[in-house]
């Protein structure tokens, strides 16, 4: 039996339509997204396939373009179309910090920051630049590789700062590992990082550490 011949309330589609997208499994968004199945197989007969053949959403959406297009069902256009929806879902809240409005929601920036950073196989170290009224001027990543005193120079940041008029900044790097807990290294270059901005009465605001389901502030721990 096809989904169209499904009652209309088990329709993923239909769901969406009436319920909203919170309420429907990740199985049934999963089939919106693949839109068919194959020979025998629902469209969300294959999302649970896949979902179990994956091990779960996230990996399934972070994996590479030959793992993800090896799997029935799945393709390069799939691969080409599943990119493009996630770069959409990181600018559409890239968009919601935009300058026009100073940071309000300390969650939106932990949704933000992970949106960029968690699915990174390598440590990235990036900054959201804000002006004196804490509204958002830019993202950037600033280095790339392991965090210390060797990849992030506290005289460039205060100089890429300066050149964008920032008034305060908010760091952020993430740990493939998955394990959030900041190590010394982390709180040896932050520190550094606020000595160096503070000659040119620019305010660290916070620095997260983004991990697997978990993103630790260094200002809720009170290290700033």
């Amino acid at each position: 039996m096809g989904i169209r011949d499904w009652p209309e309330g088990e329709r993923p589609r239909e769901k969406l339509l009436t319920l909203g997208a919170p309420v429907l499994s990740d199985a049934e968004l999963l089939a919106i997204f693949l839109r068919v199945g194959v020979k025998g197989r629902s469209a969300v007969d294959l999302a649970r396939d896949l979902l179990v053949a994956f091990g779960g959403l996230r990996p399934l959406l972070e994996a590479d373009q030959a793992r993800f297009c090896a799997e029935h069902g799945l393709g390069e256009a799939k691969y080409v179309q599943l990119q493009a929806s996630l770069e959409l879902s990181r600018r559409h809240l890239g968009s919601l910090l935009e300058r026009g409005g100073a940071l309000t929601s300390p969650a939106l920036v932990r949704q933000f920051l992970t949106s960029q950073l968690r699915h990174l196989p390598h440590e990235a170290f990036a900054a959201l630049f804000l002006d004196t009224q804490h509204r958002v001027i830019r993202f950037e990543t600033l280095s790339e590789g392991t965090l210390d005193s060797a990849s992030v120079y506290p005289r460039e940041v205060s100089r890429r700062a300066l050149a964008l008029n920032a008034g305060a900044l908010i760091f952020a790097h993430n740990h493939p590992s998955g394990v959030a807990e900041p190590s010394d290294a982390d709180r040896r270059i932050t520190q550094r990082l606020k000595e160096a901005l503070g000659l040119f009465d620019i305010r660290v605001l916070d620095h997260f550490v983004v991990g697997d389901g978990e993103v630790i502030s260094f200002a809720e721990r009170g290290w700033l």
